[in-house]
């Protein structure tokens, strides 16, 4: 996921996401785990969607505690 996506999106919209994607992660480790994966560099790329949806949801509290 592309990060000017992620920024697009609003907040509820970006919680429900990172829900899905932590289940996704889940289910790939335990893949892994069992039978093997055929890609398993697609745990990295959810890693990485998982940190940047965090990154821009703290971007936005930080942003909203300063207005206040």
């Amino acid at each position: 996921m592309k990060i000017n996506k992620i920024k697009e999106m609003s907040s509820p919209e970006l919680e429900k996401e990172l829900g899905e994607l932590k289940t996704e992660l889940f289910k790939l480790k335990f893949s892994l785990a069992t039978n093997g994966l055929d890609n398993p560099m697609k745990i990295k790329e959810v890693k990485k969607d998982i940190a940047r949806i965090n990154t821009i949801l703290t971007e936005r509290k930080i942003a909203e505690s300063k207005k206040a």
